[in-house]
């Protein structure tokens, strides 16, 4: 099968990295591009990214030039399939400017992210709302390009236990206090001496996102936008001295008596991608365990090879109705991997630039079959 190329903004920054180890040997795309800053264009990637990955930089990708970070200033092809890992004051400006070129941008920014007309997407929890794409101006136009974002890294873990919850008993309420890893912050990201032994009750706009995306993410697409979901949501988020994983400890009223059983049900018999095949899903997105004290970042962080969430301690709340903590690992689910998880869902649906996939495969969708599987 021939491979989609495919391109990577902010190509040397930490989720920028993620991406090039999700993707070197991806089956379906094919890094043909990089970008990044202006101080970096020109440069071969092996000498202008400080590599932070457990992995090898690979020995392709090393030798690629970077290229400028518009489409306007490139003197190469620039790919009609873009991941960006874009800040997002940067995102801001850039990633518009790639969708009126006629790319895909696969956005894992907070720019656009609660923006009417731009899809914020988990594929198991609402890949129905990928369709809102076509609203954008960029995609009506002639170039025919879009802006698709995945959520914040806790909003990932946390909507993906909370849909099959949702979908079954309803939910009136939600609390949620989050113990964020560092890797969340980036490189350099937290300084040691502000987190070793220590716990930092403030990460700045990271309740606000939760709460606000977690309303659209579970909410309804109507064929013109999105219906938020109307549950009240609080939201407590804290960085602690863990490398990758973010811990969540939620309550939730549901709108319905619920018993353990049937809480166990639902996320076991979650798996509203596993007929699809595709590549970087996990087969099981929610895993339960039993034991008294797990979840825990350094047993299970890797589930589902990073793609899952681990779900434990479920337990009545004296307050609202069930309680449980979560984890899931945040730059892998959280961000690079949720982004190539959203480009191959596209890839199925038929929503990506170029050649459809199924003329080689034989295994694309059309697209409600996939939206309401």
């Amino acid at each position: 099968m021939e491979r989609r190329k495919v391109g990577i903004l902010g190509a040397t920054g930490t989720v920028g990295q993620r991406f090039i180890q999700l993707l070197d040997q991806h089956p379906w795309f094919e890094i043909t591009w990089v970008a990044a800053s202006d101080r970096s264009a020109g440069k071969r990637y092996a000498d202008a990214a400080k590599w932070k990955l457990d992995t090898p930089m690979p020995a392709r990708i090393a030798d690629l030039v970077l290229q400028p970070n518009t489409p306007a200033a490139n003197t190469g092809d620039v790919p009609k399939i873009i991941f960006a890992a874009l800040d997002s004051d940067i995102a801001l400006e850039l990633e518009p400017l790639f969708a009126g070129a006629g790319c895909a941008v696969i956005s894992n920014s907070s720019a656009f992210r609660m923006t009417p007309d731009v899809p914020l997407v988990v594929p198991e929890v609402n890949a129905d709302h990928l369709p809102l794409l076509t609203k954008q101006a960029a995609y009506t136009s002639k170039s025919g390009g879009y802006i698709v974002t995945n959520p914040n890294c806790s909003a990932i873990g946390l909507v993906l236990a909370l849909k099959p919850l949702e979908e079954r008993f309803g939910i009136e309420s939600l609390f949620v206090s989050t113990m964020q890893a560092v890797s969340g912050a980036g490189y350099p990201g937290v300084p040691s001496l502000d987190i070793l032994g220590n716990v930092v009750p403030f990460i700045k706009n990271e309740e606000e996102k939760l709460q606000e995306e977690v309303g659209k993410l579970l909410g309804s697409f109507n064929g013109n936008g999105i219906d938020m979901l109307p549950a009240k949501v609080s939201a407590h988020c804290n960085r602690v001295a863990v490398i990758d994983g973010h811990t969540e400890c939620v309550s939730v009223k549901f709108k319905k008596p619920v018993t353990r059983e049937e809480i166990l049900a639902a996320w076991s018999e979650f798996q509203p991608l596993v007929q699809h095949h595709l590549p970087t899903a996990p087969a099981q997105p929610v895993i339960f365990t039993d034991a008294p004290d797990r979840p825990q970042p350094r047993f299970d962080v890797g589930a589902g090879n990073g793609m899952s969430t681990t779900v434990g301690r479920l337990r009545e709340c004296p307050l609202l109705d069930w309680k449980f903590v979560l984890l899931s690992h945040n730059t892998l689910r959280g961000a690079a991997g949720a982004a190539v998880l959203n480009a191959e869902v596209l890839a199925k649906m038929d929503l990506l630039p170029g050649k459809h996939l199924h003329t080689k495969t034989g295994a694309g969708l059309a697209e409600n079959e996939l939206v309401n599987a």
